[in-house]
């Protein structure tokens, strides 16, 4: 093992201590939480001054294995730091989230997603194996063969089984560059059609494909993102700076080229937040002129989000402008590919939101993940909207519209913003029982918040 190697893993188990230590300080009656400065969560929680677990020491990458394709990684390393660690040797996460500040940790107990998903399935089905710190306080090992219910149980759980301290993952090798073709679309049925024969075949035009996500605009209006990994050199495209990525998509003819280096392309939608920096006046050719490139990076969006939140600016502009105030709709969803179309045209509707995302995905094993039950060998497609509405007649209408739309195709919706599921509901979408057994065996004494007083009551 190299002296760096060494030092990472010596590091590592400090902050395990450390990790420990903290969890020992907290008052037995009071609620374990991790002490963190950022979240990639959309969701309001109750503030607490309550002091939080120390996971200071759980953020780096502990060590590459080149030859085997595989990384061991602390819970709280971001995955651009990740993705910065296996690059150099020519590898890649399965599946790269698409923001820089997402946790490898978090994607797991959480759910991510991006464009290599329709081959990859979700981030939790490349873990070999966790340790994680459960609710009575100690660290476990969870892989398939061992602690196997808590492996199965951990995706979804969204840190009320357990937070992961070490991740044991599969990489895959990428090339240098990625060659891109946007396909347009006039009709929601076509691009769902080719999407499924790019899934189904592997391939477009006897070519294999890497990469497949889409966007629509409109009705009439929406793309495939082809992705092909190239080690062919060549000029590439820049959309860090003034540029800007989901723009570039647009075109009048049938196809549009691109091409962006391998890190460019999986960080593509993180300099302006897909395309929310605009909520911020980012995409202001006037103003993005003078916004600095650092600040021009989702995790800086997100605290003007906090501010917002803290400070009711949206609404109060809305009141002023004798407007009413505004329901935030952050969403994703995963709806069956022969719902898709059908979800769209309602939601293009009734939610008066655009641009939409879209990004197909199958899960690569049987799908034995009984808090987010989607069908194995099936393929789904997920639909984020993020943005804001009127406010309707109740608390929640426009998100409630959609839980309930969303469950009469037999879809799934992520629990990273706000939810409004009756307890039987959410019980039968996610997990119910199997749940409960989990959390009684891990965190017998409650230690940890319930799945639903997370993600439905805010606390």
């Amino acid at each position: 093992m190299s002296v760096p190697a060494t030092e990472a893993r010596a590091t590592h188990a400090d902050g395990v201590r450390r990790l420990i230590a903290s969890y020992r300080a907290i008052p037995p009656a009071a609620t374990v939480r991790l002490a963190k400065p950022t979240s990639n969560l959309f969701r309001a929680r109750a503030k607490s001054n309550a002091k939080g677990l120390d996971v200071s020491g759980l953020t780096g990458v502990i060590s590459v294995d080149p030859d085997a394709r595989t990384a061991d990684v602390a819970g709280m390393c971001t995955y651009e730091d990740l993705v910065a660690a296996t690059l150099p040797y020519g590898l890649s996460p399965l599946v790269v989230p698409q923001l820089k500040t997402i946790t490898l940790g978090g994607a797991v107990t959480g759910l991510g997603i991006e464009s290599s998903s329709f081959r990859n399935g979700l981030p939790h089905e490349s873990v070999l194996e966790m340790d994680i710190l459960t609710g009575t306080g100690d660290v476990v090992t969870a892989s398939q063969e061992q602690n196997g219910d808590l492996f199965r149980a951990f995706p979804n759980s969204y840190g009320t089984l357990g937070y992961s301290v070490r991740l044991k993952i599969q990489l895959e090798p990428v090339k240098p560059f990625v060659a891109l073709r946007h396909l347009r679309f006039r009709s929601l049925q076509e691009l769902a059609a080719e999407m499924d024969r790019i899934i189904e075949t592997g391939g477009i035009d006897g070519a294999p494909v890497d990469y497949l996500d889409g966007v629509v605009f409109s009705a009439d209006e929406s793309y495939l993102c082809v992705g092909v990994q190239t080690a062919t050199p060549g000029p590439v495209s820049d959309y860090t700076g003034q540029r800007i990525y989901y723009r570039s998509i647009q075109h009048d003819g049938t196809e549009k080229h691109d091409r962006l280096t391998i890190h460019d392309y999986l960080w593509r939608w993180d300099t302006d937040w897909f395309w929310c920096s605009r909520a911020f006046g980012a995409q202001n050719p006037k103003i993005r002129r003078f916004w600095p490139r650092r600040f021009r990076r989702s995790s800086f969006y997100w605290k003007l989000i906090g501010y917002d939140q803290r400070f009711n600016i949206a609404d109060r502009i809305e009141k002023r402008n004798g407007r009413p105030p505004l329901e935030r709709v952050v969403q994703d969803v995963e709806v069956p590919i022969e719902r898709c179309v059908e979800f769209l045209d309602w939601f293009l509707a009734t939610v008066p939101i655009e641009p939409i995302w879209l990004c197909p995905l199958r899960l690569r094993d049987d799908g034995n993940w009984p808090l987010y039950p989607i069908r194995p060998h099936h393929t789904y497609v997920n639909v984020g909207f993020w943005s804001s509405v009127p406010v309707g007649p109740e608390d929640g209408y426009t998100n409630k519209l959609i839980e309930r739309r969303v469950s009469e195709l037999d879809g799934h919706k992520s629990l990273y913003s706000d939810a409004f599921y009756s307890q039987d509901d959410f019980d039968e979408l996610y997990g119910g029982e199997a749940y409960k057994t989990v959390k009684k065996t891990y965190d017998p004494d409650s230690r940890l918040l319930d799945l639903y007083a997370k993600a439905v009551q805010r606390r």
